[in-house]
């Protein structure tokens, strides 16, 4: 069976990002287990704040369709987020409002999280280690009828969670990454 192509999206652009780091470690993970990894920032794709008014003057933004491309063309798509008085980042919600929008002909709108797997990621210096936000994430994501599989990683005391080399150090993290990889790995493929 093909390898799945994955892609890693972090939902934090602050320098030293915790969140940043998982993904990095996510990303050598899921390399390690075959399969091609991207890992993009939403730097990349910078979007003004989602207004329908501007939607209908302006039309959707070459960065979302460009974002909404990158996402396509991929089967995984593991999302890291922080969490933001007990929710996603405005920055994750606008993108993912965004790219909802984008519909290519003979599409229907939000088709590109109807046809991808995705995986639920997060950490936080608190002992809950960014759950609410994954929770959070995980309902806007089933509203875009997204596939989201169960396995989930909330990274607590993230600020104590990596070496020196910023690779996870407690071995039960390491553990719930690697089965969460080879989750969204499992369900990619079945999906192709």
């Amino acid at each position: 069976m093909p390898a799945p192509k994955i892609l890693v999206l972090p939902g934090s652009l602050r320098t030293g990002s915790h969140n940043a780091k998982l993904a990095a470690v996510a990303a050598y993970e899921f390399a390690q287990a075959g399969v091609d990894v991207t890992r993009i920032s939403l730097a990349d794709f910078p979007l003004p704040i989602y207004d329908g008014d501007l939607q209908a003057k302006s039309g959707v933004p070459k960065h979302a369709i460009n974002l909404k491309r990158m996402i396509g063309a991929h089967q995984g798509v593991l999302i890291v987020t922080p969490e933001y008085n007990a929710s996603v980042p405005p920055l994750l919600k606008n993108a993912i409002d965004w790219v909802s929008r984008v519909q290519d002909p003979h599409e229907v709108r939000g088709e590109v999280f109807r046809h991808r797997v995705f995986a639920l990621a997060g950490a936080s210096q608190s002992r809950l280690g960014a759950s609410r936000a994954l929770g959070a994430l995980r309902l806007i994501l089933t509203s875009c009828h997204a596939n989201v599989i169960a396995g989930q990683l909330a990274l607590a005391f993230a600020d104590q969670a990596y070496d020196d080399m910023d690779r996870l150090k407690n071995q039960s993290d390491i553990d719930a990454l690697k089965e969460m990889v080879r989750q969204l790995i499992d369900v990619s493929q079945r999906m192709m």
